[in-house]
């Protein structure tokens, strides 16, 4: 049953389920406010501690939902201003016209596992690795760009950018963890190449871009909370947008 909390607006909430991330069903809720302008554009989101008693969890489960709303765009935090919500939609591009709703509950599940698995391997990476290791990743973000420069998909080199940060653990079993999905693990490798829209993928893997790269700098420069940080944002993204043709009409 749903329950009205007072904050300085009136917000109804659901009871956080306790399976999966608390931290995503508290910033899934977040951002319908947002996007449904109980919280508009401009305004500040309750502090933490009024969060924690909204939803009735930790600390460390709100300041990963802010982490998650941020990671979507839609919010900004400011040391002694606050979390502000930035704009009403997230930044996020549907890419593909059509995704076959098996594909999707396929990509849904295993990026819930990457997001499980991989975030503590760039932390342990950022740790462990050493000058061999950031050569191969700096190699892998090199054949990254060339794809694209070349309007490919990229779909090996993000497989081998992930797998690279898998070996520079030193934990085998890490890399075994993407050695038996192969390619597979990438979502895009599950969507046919003809239901892109070209533009919108440019976009996209721009991004994707990016977000390696900070990974990749967060390894280099020795600092394990800032690549955990850095991944969780990168897959979490993923989700969210893959998430999104749960209920879009270009599948239906």
């Amino acid at each position: 049953m749903a329950k009205t909390v007072t904050t300085g607006s009136t917000f109804k909430v659901e009871p956080v389920k306790r399976t999966g991330s608390l931290g995503t069903h508290v910033a899934s809720q977040l951002e319908q406010m947002i996007t449904q302008g109980k919280i508009p554009v401009g305004e500040k989101l309750p502090t933490e501690g009024k969060l924690c008693d909204m939803f009735e969890v930790s600390r460390t489960v709100v300041r990963e939902a802010i982490t998650q709303l941020k990671s979507l765009g839609l919010v900004e935090t400011r040391r002694g201003v606050g979390t502000t919500v930035l704009r009403n939609q997230p930044a996020e591009t549907l890419f593909a016209y059509t995704i076959n709703p098996t594909a999707v509950e396929d990509i849904l599940n295993i990026l819930e596992l990457r997001l499980s698995v991989e975030t503590q391997a760039a932390e342990f990476a950022a740790v462990r690795r050493d000058d061999r290791d950031l050569e191969q990743l700096e190699q892998c973000l090199d054949r990254f760009d060339q794809a694209l420069e070349k309007g490919e998909l990229a779909r090996d080199e993000d497989l081998a950018f992930h797998l690279g940060i898998a070996s520079a653990t030193k934990n085998p079993f890490f890399r075994q963890f993407y050695e038996q999905f192969n390619k597979n693990i990438i979502p895009r490798a599950k969507i046919v190449n003809t239901s892109l829209d070209h533009p919108a993928t440019e976009q996209y893997l721009d991004r994707v871009r990016q977000e390696h790269r900070e990974i990749f700098e967060a390894i280099k420069s020795r600092q394990p909370e800032a690549a955990r940080k850095a991944m969780h944002t990168h897959l979490y993204r993923a989700y969210h947008l893959y998430e999104k043709y749960r209920t879009n009409k270009a599948f239906e």
